[in-house]
């Protein structure tokens, strides 16, 4: 069932979310092709060769996880003769920005694109994206082969517009070495088990504590995550809706980790994944990017579900890359071209979750090979948890007052009640404007 998204009133329509970047940051990379189609390739059945369609590809794939992508695109390539998908990397930061001005001018406009889920409302609204059921149903590809979150959350108005990639929630990582060192058995599951288990993690002589607070990034995800578990909301439907009594028990809930000495009070940014990196913080709450720096650094960890912290459901905030097309792009040897690339990915993409990310196609996640990848699993298993950010155009800038208020009140510098109403205001007012 698909959803029509929400627009409040007087919103821009220009800026993006924020959120989901984060999960592709990294140093700047580069790659190089173009959209106009070459010749070369194979022969044809007369002997002649034929042509050979080039599809232009962009991803924000900056970071570690780019030289995954570009695997499976040269892997592809090699597959067949009939197109080349030439795979484009932009920087994260500014990705946005130079797709918006690449589909405003049309000059190097990308044929296919990687798309945060949390902007495709925005873009449809734009009229910059095209749907995507009869390239699907012509490759082959159908809702039913993926997970059902990121295709319910981009089928707008009935029509599906983004082919999911993958689905990175926050998950929660613990240090397995301090676990068996506390005699804690094993990863908490519940509000009950984490505050017994961060009790005896916590050994202050040593330095070591139960679960370091972030009082900045990665709250975009920790945040949402516990107010949905305890049965509030961030939008109600017309209005913002983070002061709620659901939303402010869960900041109290965090600060009062502090206030018990389970974590130090004056967390700066990237600190929690400092001290985990040093085994001196036993528990973080983090997304699936974080794999390949766990790994490098040699620790003994485990990951998890996030724990059922509020009263009401379990439920984890996530990101999603998706696949999506401009709705400018009508070459139909290239659509023919993309739906096979598409195809393709379904069925071969596991260098992407060695990349560290939970596969959105059920091919993929039901295979043997995806199985045996313990981190990746255990992150598909919690997709039925999953929930993205509320389906409201501009978003990422109605909720931005939220952060620095979360902070103020984690750090000690408000009530808890307070930052949230003065966010609610902020967000109000940008509303407005």
């Amino acid at each position: 069932m698909g959803k029509n998204f929400r627009k409040p009133a007087a919103l821009l329509l220009s800026l993006f979310l924020v959120i989901g970047l984060a999960a592709c940051g990294g140093k700047d990379s580069s790659g190089g092709g173009n959209s106009a189609a070459v010749n070369g390739g194979g022969e044809s059945s007369g002997g002649k060769k034929q042509e050979t369609t080039s599809i232009l590809f962009w991803s924000p794939f900056s970071g570690a996880d780019g030289p995954f992508m570009k695997k499976i695109v040269d892997k592809y390539n090699s597959s067949q003769d009939q197109y080349k998908v030439n795979f484009v990397i932009q920087p994260n930061g500014e990705y946005y920005k130079q797709l918006d001005v690449a589909l405003s001018t049309s000059k190097e406009r990308p044929d296919l694109m990687i798309m945060h889920v949390d902007n495709v409302p925005t873009y449809v609204n734009k009229d910059q994206l095209q749907p995507l059921d009869d390239i699907a149903s012509a490759s082959g590809i159908s809702k039913d082969d993926y997970a059902e979150a990121p295709v319910e959350y981009s089928t707008i108005d009935g029509k599906w517009y983004s082919i999911p990639l993958d689905i990175h929630p926050v998950v929660m990582y613990y240090n397995k070495d301090l676990f068996e060192q506390a005699g804690v058995s094993g990863p908490p599951i519940n509000r009950a088990e984490f505050e017994d288990a961060v009790a005896k993690l916590t050994d202050k002589d040593k330095g070591i504590y139960g679960y370091v607070l972030p009082t900045l990034w990665p709250q975009q995800f920790i945040f949402p995550s516990l107010v949905w578990q305890n049965g509030g909301e961030l939008w109600d439907g017309s209005d913002v809706a983070y002061n709620s009594p659901e939303a402010v028990e869960m900041v109290s809930w965090m600060r009062s980790l502090v206030d018990q000495g389970y974590s130090p009070g004056n967390v700066q940014q990237d600190g929690e994944n400092t001290l985990f990196l040093q085994g001196k913080n036993a528990i973080q709450f983090n997304g699936p990017w974080m794999k390949s720096q766990f790994d490098e650094a040699g620790l003994n960890y485990g990951v998890a579900p996030i724990p059922q912290i509020g009263k009401e459901k379990r439920a984890a905030f996530a990101g999603s890359h998706g696949f999506v097309i401009p709705k400018a792009m009508t070459d139909e040897a290239k659509l023919a071209g993309i739906g096979d690339f598409l195809k393709y990915m379904a069925e071969h993409s596991m260098e992407w979750a060695e990349s560290g990310q939970a596969l959105a196609s059920k091919k993929m996640i039901e295979s043997e090979e995806f199985k045996q990848l313990e981190v990746q699993s255990s992150i598909a298993a919690g997709f039925a948890d999953v929930q993205f950010a509320p389906n409201v155009l501009n978003w990422g800038t109605i909720s931005e007052p939220i952060w620095g208020e979360l902070n103020n009140a984690l750090l000690g510098k408000k009530d808890p009640q307070k930052a949230m109403d003065d966010a609610v205001a902020k967000s109000r007012q940008a509303m407005k404007n």
